[in-house]
């Protein structure tokens, strides 16, 4: 999905925005001419650094990378938990190359399950919790104020003013490669369900919003 959206960007240079322990990014490295990622928890920056890959600890509303370095970002379920998401996306489109592109991936709202747990009563109960994103913003911000969730009309209020085009956008279920692990048949006929689920209206149930974004090719070379 990546690399047919990116084209040949997947063989320049590369930011993980939110690496984590590096899964991703190996995986991106082997074709780039140059990848790093960025992780805010030390230890998970340094188990990544430990697979041989370059990574630095970092926060996402102040990357540590001059302007217009990189070709391609991939930013995946990293954004609803950054401090300042409109600072952080504003970072990624200031060290994007004019015409680099930000593959984005963040929570649907529409998921009928809050995937991160809530806090009911001052304790955190952890696990899928359902109907939690259908609720009114402020009681659902209030149940789970440790991450947002968001549809397509908060990403593109979040995009205002910053020079960039949306590529694509669509909505998509979980891979689910846990279960595949588990019960390979069992998994696969479920992965290819979901992925005829999101070919009809029924995909603004999924797990995530993923859209493409584009620099725009006169981007001034300002901080956004």
């Amino acid at each position: 999905m990546i690399r047919w959206a990116v084209g040949e960007r997947i063989h320049g240079e590369i930011l993980e925005n939110g690496c984590g322990v590096g899964m991703y990014l190996k995986h991106l490295a082997e074709d780039a001419a140059f990848a790093v990622g960025l992780e805010i928890e030390l230890d998970r920056a340094a188990e990544a650094c430990g697979r041989g890959l370059a990574v630095v600890s970092g926060a996402g509303e102040e990357l540590p990378f001059c302007a217009s370095k990189f070709d391609l970002i991939l930013s995946h379920e990293v954004l609803e938990h950054v401090t300042d998401d409109r600072r952080c996306l504003g970072e990624m489109v200031r060290v994007l190359k004019p015409g680099g592109r930000l593959v984005l991936f963040v929570p649907n709202r529409g998921y009928p399950f809050e995937t991160h747990g809530i806090y009911w009563r001052g304790k955190y109960h952890f696990g899928n919790k359902f109907g939690v994103n259908y609720l009114p913003r402020r009681w659902r911000d209030k149940l789970a104020p440790h991450v947002r969730v968001y549809s397509g009309k908060d990403l593109e209020k979040l995009m205002i003013g910053l020079p960039v085009r949306v590529v694509e956008k669509t909505v998509i279920f979980g891979a689910y490669d846990n279960i595949i692990a588990r019960n390979r048949t069992l998994g696969i006929a479920l992965k290819r369900f979901l992925q005829w689920l999101e070919k009809t209206p029924l995909r603004g149930l999924g797990l995530s919003q993923f859209w493409i974004i584009e620099v725009s090719t006169a981007k001034k070379k300002r901080k956004l």
